[in-house]
């Protein structure tokens, strides 16, 4: 798990959520900002994925390794939901679907740095 890319991983969801909560008080749609957005998160979540794999084949196991795993899943997993059910939002409020989405993943991946520290060896 890289810290510094998990600030900006952060920093991207917050904007994410942000620009869902503007369309939400605007009574928008989502439109190609949220999308080109979620995607940038997206693509970032799995270079975060693979660093962490790879730290794992080089050996290192969190504590809790079933948790880390679920985690990193559903946070990987997550914007792609998000989108998908915002774009069958036929309302305003697919902004806020989107916005939650994002700030959940904002939540689990300071969630997966504090299981990645603590090592089972």
């Amino acid at each position: 798990m890289s810290t510094p890319l998990v600030v900006v991983l952060t920093v991207v969801a917050v904007v994410l959520a942000g620009v869902g909560a503007l369309s939400t008080a605007l009574h928008r749609r989502i439109g190609t900002a949220h999308l080109a957005t979620a995607g940038v998160l997206e693509l970032l979540l799995l270079v975060q994925g693979g660093l962490a794999v790879a730290g794992m084949a080089g050996g290192h196991r969190p504590a809790e390794l079933s948790t880390f795993l679920a985690y990193l899943g559903s946070v990987v997993l997550l914007p792609i939901a998000g989108v998908l059910w915002a774009r069958s939002e036929p309302t305003r409020w697919a902004g806020t679907v989107l916005a939650v989405a994002a700030l959940t993943v904002a939540v689990m991946l300071w969630r997966l740095v504090d299981l990645w520290a603590v090592t089972g060896g």
